[in-house]
């Protein structure tokens, strides 16, 4: 026995002008979540992804407990005129990086493009120099007061974290620093980072809480007020620079 819509009463509802919802509209929320979530996706694959940062490579301008929220569409493949009309950008001199590991290609790294392909760097007691010219950096932090020189004994380690000879940067390859420049694993140790690593650039803080201090908080949950308490409020919403 098949059961059909009564006629006579969907005539009546559509001549008084009342509109009956179809049952299935009313889990209409479960046509759109698919969608919602290939939405996220997208974005997050393609345009952006939100980073928090665990080491100190990068202070002042990164911090640990930084969260960072990373854009991954403006050094996506493009043609010159689709960067003339397009967010499109190659990576230049001072822009902040988030790229995949060379040590370790499971981790995810945060430094500052400081050389770019073509470029021809050294270093001299820490003075950073490109095609001979030393470069001004206001956001460079030192922790060390001393300086390793070359007539100084030291390890190769420690010599190279403020001397570097002349080096040449191969096309599609860009040497990073950190910005805690005494305390950070970066292209002075391990080479300059190749363009297929990258993953985007730091765009902005968005939320940024103070690890807390591991003696006073013995608590593996903190409470809501902790959470609060650490927050770093003149953080938030803060563009990378």
């Amino acid at each position: 026995m098949t059961i059909s819509p009564e006629p006579s009463r969907q005539s009546e509802s559509v001549a008084a002008g009342t509109v009956t919802a179809h049952p299935r509209h009313r889990h209409g929320f479960l046509e759109i979540l698919p969608v919602a979530v290939m939405l996220a996706l997208y974005v997050r694959t393609f345009l952006f992804q939100a980073f928090v940062v665990p080491t100190p490579s990068m202070e002042n301008t990164v911090l640990v407990g930084d969260y960072v929220l990373v854009n991954k569409f403006v050094y996506g493949p493009h043609s010159s005129w689709e960067e003339r009309v397009l967010p499109f950008r190659s990576v230049r001199r001072g822009h902040v990086v988030v790229f995949r590991s060379l040590e370790d290609p499971a981790s995810d790294l945060i430094k500052r493009a400081v050389a770019v392909p073509g470029d021809v760097l050294e270093i001299h007691d820490r003075v950073l120099r490109v095609d001979g010219v030393a470069q001004t950096e206001p956001w460079a932090h030192h922790s060390d007061s001393n300086v390793q020189t070359d007539d100084r004994p030291a390890s190769d380690k420690l010599r190279r974290r403020d001397q570097l000879p002349k080096t040449h940067i191969d096309a599609g390859t860009y040497f990073v620093m950190g910005d805690n420049r005494e305390n950070s694993s970066d292209s002075r140790f391990w080479g300059a980072v190749p363009a297929q690593n990258l993953k985007g650039r730091a765009l902005l803080i968005y939320w940024s809480l103070a690890p807390p201090d591991p003696a006073v908080h013995a608590n593996p949950l903190p409470s809501v007020a902790d959470f609060f308490r650490h927050a770093r409020w003149p953080r938030m919403l803060r563009f990378v620079r």
